[in-house]
């Protein structure tokens, strides 16, 4: 199966982006195909909700969303890693998220997906916003969840490092 993997965590080594790689390690040794974006470090205009697009054609932005476009089509399974920034995703993951807009029609076909999520605190309740988010999306594009892996309390970068999460981030992507 061919899987997309979008990350938002504008740190390089952070601790989404790590449990991004071991996802990706494990999908990999299950025989997928696996393209890796990183928003963070692209260039993904906002959606301006012009409908230039009509909601499945071109956007008036060319800029590297159409690497998405492009791979997001044909994935059998869309992974979403990002860090909670302020009580929601991240601004990079959610600029990609909202120009789906412009494939909207084409999109709305059976995949898998799954979050990779992490945050500093330990409250359980912060999640939900991001975890609400990812559901509802799933809902609205006919997508199933396949799995997800929530890390609370890591905000130094490598923090993940020292826990179980990467290596369930690597189980799901190897169970796939």
């Amino acid at each position: 199966m061919k899987i997309l993997v979008i990350t938002g965590s504008p740190r390089k080594n952070g601790n989404s982006s790590t449990l991004a790689e071991h996802f990706i390690r494990g999908a990999e040794e299950a025989g997928h195909n696996v393209v890796r974006f990183d928003a963070a470090f692209k260039e993904v205009h906002p959606c301006i909700g012009c409908n230039q697009c009509g909601m499945n054609g071109e956007c008036v932005f060319k800029d590297d969303f159409e690497f998405v476009r492009k791979h997001i089509l044909d994935a059998g399974m869309v992974v979403f890693a990002t860090p909670m920034y302020y009580f929601g995703i991240s601004a990079q993951i959610k600029a990609v998220i909202d120009r789906f807009y412009a494939i909207n029609g084409s999109i709305h076909v059976p995949k898998k997906a799954a979050l990779l999520m992490t945050y500093a605190d330990n409250n359980k309740r912060k999640e939900k916003a991001i975890t609400d988010h990812y559901e509802i999306l799933l809902d609205y594009l006919g997508w199933s969840d396949a799995g997800q892996v929530i890390a609370p309390g890591v905000w130094p970068v490598g923090a993940v490092n020292h826990t179980k999460f990467p290596e369930q981030a690597y189980l799901l992507g190897k169970s796939v």
